[in-house]
Parts: structure tokens; C-alpha cells; sequence
């Protein structure tokens, strides 16, 4: 990773139980264009509804400088990405570490995001830099040429990912969502693959309550 770290210090938007009271740990992430404050608001309505005092979950939404994690599309190579993909890479990590610091286990975080935030948690979670229990991707796949050589994913085994897209996202093709859940599978993840046909670049009542019963499920 490169040493400029264009996201450091940016604010954090909190929803749910204080991280030092907290069980579970989940991480959003934004949409190119949106906020913080826009994708906190997801809290209300993944929280698991049975005994929600019980879940103590901490919901964090760091925000990117100027709204945008990574200057270009997704399917651009890495390297045009940089070095605003390794900060946003970063950010995350130090989010983990913070949970992980507060006595949260791995198996208790869990990070999601929208379309670029998607993507970019769906990338971190290939990377394996810290363990997760549940990634779930609104609209995204993996980042980088979706026709490049790629070294297989390290050993995913334990982590649950949900990847949901419209099949008529302008933004996000389908096919490439679905490389990427392929690719999550084969490094022994617990895989869910959605396509929601004729919906466009949106999240959908659908996908809402898949990933609050994951939630349910991974807590």
C-alpha cells in the first residue's frame, strides 16, 4: 500500500450500541457521490428485528474525502485507482482494528456497502488483510479488468457473502457480479448470489431482507 492516505481523519458516522458495549461490529460503506450520513441510515432497516436490544450491534459509516473512494469505474486497472484505493483499503483495516481492539470478534464483523462501496468492500474482503465474518455487496463486484489474470483468493473458509444486483444496472454488469461470487466460492466462502431482473443501479426491497437474515444468522 502507498503512504498517501487521502481518507485519514475523515468523519465517522455511528448508529446502535457504543463500540466498547458492543457484541457485533458492522461496517458501510458509500456510494460514489453519497455520504456518510446517507448510508447510516441502512441501520434501521438491516438491524434484525428480533430482540434488537440483545445484538448490541455498533453501525459505522466512514466518510470519503470529496464523496468518492476511487477516482475511476471499478473495472479500471488498480493501478489508475491509486493511490485513493489503498487509503480507502486502510480505512477499513483500522475500522477492524478499532472493533477488534474493543473485543469484538472476527466472526462478529461484518462490512457492506452500495455500488462503489460495494465494490471496494467486496475487494477487501478478497484481500484477506483482516478476517470478517459477512461481506455483503448492493450492486458491486470485484475491483480491477474483469478479464485480467487474478491470483486466486487466499482461504475464505468461514466468511458469508451476499451479492445482489439488478440485471439492468447500467453501472454494474451482472456478469461481473457474478465472476466475483464465483470467485468467493471457490476460495470456500458461504456464498448468495442475486439478480434481480429488470431492476437498475438500486437497492431493492429483496436484498434488504436477505441481508438482515444473514445478519441474523451470522449474530
Amino acid at each position: 500500500m502507498t503512504d498517501a492516505h487521502l481518507h485519514a481523519g475523515n468523519p465517522v458516522q455511528t448508529d446502535g450500541a457504543d463500540l466498547a458495549d458492543a457484541s457485533a461490529l458492522v461496517i458501510l460503506l458509500h456510494g460514489r457521490g453519497s455520504d456518510a450520513a446517507n448510508i447510516i441510515q441502512l441501520a434501521d432497516v438491516l438491524t434484525p428485528e428480533t430482540n434488537v436490544t440483545t445484538y448490541r450491534i455498533a453501525w459505522v459509516a466512514p466518510q470519503a474525502t470529496l464523496n468518492t473512494w476511487y477516482p475511476f469505474p471499478f473495472t479500471r486497472p488498480l493501478s489508475e485507482n491509486e493511490p485513493a484505493l489503498s487509503s480507502a483499503l486502510r480505512r477499513i483495516d483500522e475500522l477492524v482494528d478499532e472493533g477488534l481492539a474493543a473485543g469484538i470478534s472476527p466472526e462478529r464483523i461484518a462490512l457492506g456497502g452500495f455500488s462503489q462501496g460495494a465494490c471496494l468492500s467486496l475487494e477487501y474482503a478478497a484481500r484477506g488483510t483482516r478476517s470478517l465474518g459477512f461481506v455483503f455487496g448492493f450492486s458491486g463486484g470485484l475491483i480491477g479488468p474483469p478479464d485480467e489474470e487474478r491470483a486466486p483468493l487466499p482461504d475464505l473458509q468461514g466468511l458469508t457473502v451476499f451479492a445482489g444486483c439488478g440485471d439492468a444496472d447500467p453501472m454494474i454488469p451482472f456478469e461481473i457480479v457474478e465472476r466475483s461470487a464465483a470467485r468467493f466460492e471457490a476460495a470456500g466462502a458461504h456464498v448468495t448470489l442475486e439478480r434481480y431482473a429488470g431492476v437498475g443501479h438500486t437497492i431493492v426491497e429483496n436484498e434488504i431482507l436477505a441481508v438482515r437474515q444473514q445478519l441474523n444468522r451470522f449474530l
